[in-house]
């Protein structure tokens, strides 16, 4: 076997294995009025993933609205202040007092159809890309071109200075299962839907206002945590030994030579 065969191989298994590499050891159930969605969360995120499952836990997400939905596109909610919202008013702003360090795992996670990423501010306010504490979106996307693989990429060189690269495997995948590519790297994705697809899919194609809310309101019903992440096995406490007990070379400390 020569040499370039090797080389094709060992980069078809990388990529594989690269494309694989996310974890789920935790699960959150959404019960909305449209249906149940199970969403997946990446341990290779660990810091986006832990505030999730602590946001569930306060009950955060129980009555919240899907406040923003763009057919073709995504689907996004935790918006605090859409639980007692008025019909009509205008959302989007509702949130906690801090932000989330960035998480980006490119080429492994991305923006493919059904993800799960954090908003955040625009990089004019926002230049270091932090994430929302609680408001997120489900990608849905669309299938797209070569040619508008060609331009999604184009894009991105503008918009992170040539940093991110669609790999053969993220454009396969934008081509045949959807996704919306041009977020790569600039939002963190931290999770996936694991169930309820179906439900995304008809959720994106309300029909809504100029801000994008939907005329009849989408609703999150309750969160649950269905799969919780292994708890860490306490370390073994040491107790301090008396030191007339505590041997040197086999022989007691306070023996005489």
């Amino acid at each position: 076997m020569n040499k370039q065969i090797i080389l094709f191989i060992i980069s078809i298994i990388l990529s594989v294995l690269s494309v694989d590499a996310q974890t789920i050891t935790a699960e959150v159930l959404f019960e909305t009025t449209e249906g149940n969605i199970r969403i997946g969360l990446y341990d290779e995120t660990p810091k986006h993933r832990d505030n999730f499952l602590k946001l569930t836990r306060m009950h955060v997400y129980d009555s919240l609205l899907f406040h923003r939905v763009i057919k073709g596109f995504m689907i996004q909610t935790g918006d605090i202040n859409s639980k007692h919202a008025r019909a009509g008013q205008r959302l989007g702003t509702g949130d906690f007092d801090y932000t989330q360090e960035p998480e980006f795992r490119l080429p492994q996670i991305y923006h493919r159809r059904g993800s799960v990423a954090m908003a955040r501010e625009p990089d004019d306010v926002n230049p270091d890309m932090r994430s929302s504490a609680s408001q997120f979106y489900i990608v849905w996307g669309k299938l797209h071109s070569s040619q508008q693989i060609e331009q999604a990429q184009e894009r991105l060189d503008t918009l992170t200075r040539g940093r991110v690269k669609l790999t053969p495997e993220m454009v396969k995948t934008y081509r045949f299962k959807g996704g919306t590519p041009h977020l790569d790297g600039q939002y963190t994705v931290f999770g996936e839907v694991t169930e309820g697809l179906d439900i995304v899919e008809r959720i994106q194609k309300a029909e809504t206002d100029e801000y994008a809310r939907p005329f009849e309101d989408i609703r999150i019903l309750r969160a649950t945590i269905t799969k919780d992440i292994p708890k860490q096995a306490p370390e073994p406490v040491v107790k301090d030994v008396p030191k007339s007990k505590v041997k040197s070379r086999g022989r007691p400390v306070n023996q005489k030579k």
